[in-house]
């Protein structure tokens, strides 16, 4: 794991990875599959699995066509899942853990 300092400029791979503040990306179309797993890993400690990338997809594509992060109950009702499956999933919660892994800007309402 390595020592993230935010806010703070890291190399992923070939890309270089902007952190705010509160350590999300100060660019979300920066975000790629690589750079989620060293945020999940640097970040949240874990390693992602099929169950987490499932989340992530959902988050990015809601992201992607609305413009923000779902409130918690519409992600919650549209992948099936409970909010002790997400925060097993995300130990940090919707937000702190799995917005920021899927590369969104920080949410500011529900999630």
């Amino acid at each position: 794991m390595t020592s993230i300092k935010c806010p703070g400029e890291y190399r992923v791979g070939n890309a270089t990875v902007s952190l705010d503040e509160w350590c999300f990306l100060r660019d979300p179309l920066s975000w790629n599959e690589e750079v989620a797993e060293w945020l999940a890993e640097n970040l949240e400690g874990i390693r992602l699995t099929e169950a987490h990338w499932r989340v992530l997809r959902y988050l990015r594509s809601y992201w992607e066509k609305y413009g923000f992060c779902p409130p918690v109950k519409r992600l919650l009702m549209d992948l099936g899942v409970t909010f002790k499956d997400l925060y097993d999933l995300f130990p940090s919660g919707p937000a702190d853990g799995a917005c920021k892994i899927a590369g969104l800007p920080r949410p500011g309402g529900c999630v």
